[in-house]
């Protein structure tokens, strides 16, 4: 079966999709981002097949999401760092998280918690307006066409 591709929408949500909409692909990205840069290493905590996890890393780094960088030579071998384009990628992942902690953690409560450097508190995102510095939620704006959008959107 083939892919929806959604790069061609004028919708940056669909766009954004596009690049890390199939499941496997933030869990990576988190894992990446955890420390974890090797195949072996990836495979083995995801869980995951190795034709799946191959096909999920090329396309990361098609995107410009990942970087690929030899470690090995004899057995060749390599490694996957984010790019910037990746780290940005990783502010979105943690709004998924406060979610998930705030709707799906249950009793138990979240399974990880995330000091910030600046204070060294525990603490979450918060989404903030760039302008005013109000938290800034969906039922806080109104949707206007942007420069990008198309005709009788």
């Amino acid at each position: 079966m083939q892919r929806t591709q959604f790069g061609a929408m004028a919708c940056s949500i669909a766009r954004t999709l596009d690049v890390i909409g199939e499941p496997w692909s933030p869990l990576i990205l988190r894992d990446v981002y955890a420390g974890t840069h090797r195949f072996e290493q990836l495979q083995r905590g995801l869980g995951m097949s190795r034709k799946v996890l191959a096909e999920r890393l090329s396309w990361l780094v098609e995107q410009g999401v990942l970087t690929r960088r030899e470690y090995s030579v004899r057995p060749l071998r390599h490694e996957y760092l984010l790019t910037d384009k990746g780290t940005e990628l990783c502010d979105l992942l943690l709004v998924m998280v406060r979610w998930g902690d705030r709707w799906t953690a249950g009793e138990a409560g979240p399974p990880v918690l995330y000091r910030h450097h600046a204070c060294s508190k525990i603490s979450h995102v918060e989404l903030r307006c760039s302008e005013c510095e109000q938290p800034m939620r969906a039922t806080d704006i109104d949707l206007l066409p942007g420069p990008g959008a198309q005709p009788g959107s």
